[in-house]
């Protein structure tokens, strides 16, 4: 009796399997055509003669019955016999367990604009924490006096035993003072004499610490609190902060009276014009204790009109704006008339002496000194035009921002003005100071580079890498730039110890650097008995008059200093004159040779004493 031949199907797992993987039963019919046509009963098979099988990953299938197709019955030659029936697997559908998950949508009370408690103590916390860094790094630095903190401290002292006790001054202080002799030195001089230089050089903490408080609050009156928390975080670390954080120069009281000053025009641009009148006297009091403030007045008074201009219009805007201008230059013709500070002004201010400093050199140190947080600002002014919203909320969207021309004046007055300093300095040709004004233009700044940050960070906190790799870059480059800063000039306690016991009342001395041993030996000497490296006048034996390097050669062939003291950095032409005129000179002597090590290598102070 012949067999039924059952055509060889080719299983799922079978060597010999179509490559294609589009599996057919032994009739050539598709799965899902067999499914539809066939059912067990047709082929007369035993439901149970099959058991269910389970694949090697542990996927069960249902009972054979509903997935296997019976053998056709047909003859089979001879050479066939020994073959046996194959089965082929049908394909399952698998059955989801369960729905897709699917995030649910965020309510919008989930993204309130509103002011809370809650946020504005984490603020206030993270604030804090900004500070405690910033009054860290101040006070990790460390060096004797610098010359211009020792001459304001100087200066201070003679005007408190002025106005006491009607002392004679010295010098004229206001002749040549680049703010008012009787404001800041005052001021620091009280500190000093209770507390010390460190005590003088807190106070300047304490002004720049304020200094970071208010631009935080500045931010976030006219932005967000996200923004003035990273304007705060950047401005806290760059080195202009740093080191004008524990300097005892003006420098800081006249930024913290800047800050004020734009603090209450931000702070009153919702009230009548004549509020902003509030600013006026302390923006002429920032005036007074540094005359190069005036450069920052402009700003502030064109901030009065933008400030205001969303709220209350154009004409209260120009109005609130012109208020503030002759408010302010009230005050300063009054002060100028009522005082003598004129010439300071003009020596000091506006016809300085140019220098020789290059173009170039110049841009390369503004660059250096606030060029990424500059950059920063600059591309948050730019994404600030581009979309003016600062409220990741989608109720904001339906709120009316301020348009695009009034986004670009404030990013360009704030970014501009940061412009200032390095611009006035290149037409100075000159570097002094420059580190320290780079700073002031910094604080204007600081608000459109908090943007920067908030935008280069991204909604929700996406990219926080990058405003911490911005953030650490700054620090770093703060922290290398105060620390080189702070050790320009050499510590100068062995040289003041060493002459310490040859000066007294009566004496004439030539320093390097005069305004050192004035201060710390102010118990002994006063400014008028020390000479400097920087012009001197002369009257020879002869009644010759000279000036120069002629009045330096013929003072010291004549034996007139009783002291000399080179450090052969402040000015080395005229102390190598000096030092070649003490050479072979009968009347000195060499008292001492002391080395020191600074921020460009190592040197020496020379101390000459006079013999008789």
């Amino acid at each position: 009796m012949s067999r039924n031949e059952s055509p060889y199907v080719p299983q799922p797992y079978d060597p010999y399997g179509e490559e294609d993987f589009t599996w057919f039963n032994s009739d050539g019919r598709s799965d899902e055509q067999d499914q539809q046509d066939r059912t067990p009963a047709d082929h007369g098979y035993e439901p149970n003669a099959y058991p269910y099988q389970q694949e090697p990953y542990g996927q069960v299938y249902a009972p054979p019955q509903q997935y296997y197709a019976e053998p056709h019955t047909r003859a089979i030659p001879e050479q066939r016999q020994g073959d046996q029936p194959t089965y082929a697997l049908h394909t399952v559908e698998e059955v989801p367990a369960g729905p897709a998950y699917e995030i649910p949508e965020t309510p919008e009370a989930g993204w309130d604009m509103t002011a809370s408690r809650r946020r504005a103590w984490v603020s206030r916390g993270v604030l804090l924490c900004v500070l405690a860094i910033q009054a860290v790094l101040s006070l990790r630095l460390s060096n004797t006096a610098f010359q211009d903190e020792a001459l304001y401290l100087s200066a201070g002292h003679a005007e408190l035993a002025h106005l006491l006790h009607g002392t004679p001054l010295p010098v004229d202080y206001a002749a040549y003072f680049s703010g008012s002799p009787q404001l800041y030195p005052v001021l620091a001089a009280l500190v000093d004499g209770t507390f010390g230089l460190a005590g003088a050089r807190s106070l300047s903490l304490v002004f720049m610490l304020a200094v970071t408080g208010l631009l935080y609050a500045i931010t976030r009156r006219m932005f967000n609190e996200r923004a003035a928390l990273a304007a705060a975080g950047l401005f806290a670390v760059v080195q202009s902060t740093v080191v004008m954080g524990y300097f005892a120069t003006y420098d800081a009281m006249a930024l913290f009276l800047l800050a004020l000053t734009t603090w209450i025009v931000v702070r009153t641009d919702r009230l009548p014009a004549i509020a902003v009148l509030l600013a006026a006297p302390v923006a002429v009091l920032a005036v007074g204790v540094k005359y190069a403030s005036a450069l920052y007045l402009p700003t502030i008074v064109v901030l009065a009109l933008l400030t205001a201009w969303p709220r209350r219009g154009a004409k209260s805007s120009v109005l609130r704006m012109v208020v503030l201008a002759l408010g302010i230059g009230a005050l300063l013709a009054a002060g100028a008339y009522a005082t003598d500070l004129l010439d300071g002004v003009k020596q000091t201010t506006t016809n300085r002496d140019h220098g020789s400093d290059s173009t170039r050199f110049l841009l390369e140190q503004s660059a250096k000194w606030g060029g990424l947080m500059f950059l920063t600002a600059a591309g948050g002014a730019i994404s600030y035009v581009r979309r003016s919203r600062m409220n990741e909320s989608p109720l904001a969207r339906r709120l009316g921002n301020p348009g695009w021309r009034w986004r670009a004046l404030v990013g360009l007055l704030l970014c501009g003005t940061a412009l200032l300093a390095p611009a006035y300095q290149v037409h100075l040709a000159t570097v002094v100071s420059l580190y320290k004004h780079v700073g002031f233009g910094l604080f204007f700044a600081a608000p459109m580079a908090g943007i920067g940050v908030t935008r280069l960070i991204g909604a929700h906190f996406r990219y926080p890498q990058l405003g911490i790799l911005l953030w650490t870059a700054v620090l770093c480059l703060g922290i290398s730039q105060a620390d080189w800063r702070f050790g320009v000039w050499p510590d100068s306690s062995q040289m003041v110890r060493t002459i310490s016991p040859h000066v007294n009342s009566k004496g004439h001395y030539l320093s390097s650097t005069p305004e050192v041993p004035v201060y710390y030996l102010r118990e002994k000497t006063s400014q008028r008995q020390w000479a400097s490296v920087f012009g001197m006048e002369y009257a020879n034996k002869k009644g010759k008059y000279l000036t120069g390097d002629e009045a330096y050669r013929s003072a010291v062939r004549d034996g007139d200093f009783d002291l000399i003291v080179l450090d052969g950095l402040t000015n080395p032409r005229v102390d190598d004159i000096v030092a070649a005129s003490v050479k072979g000179n009968p009347h000195y002597r060499l008292l001492g040779n002391i080395p020191f090590t600074n921020s460009s290598g190592t040197g020496t102070y020379r101390i000459w004493v006079k013999t008789a």
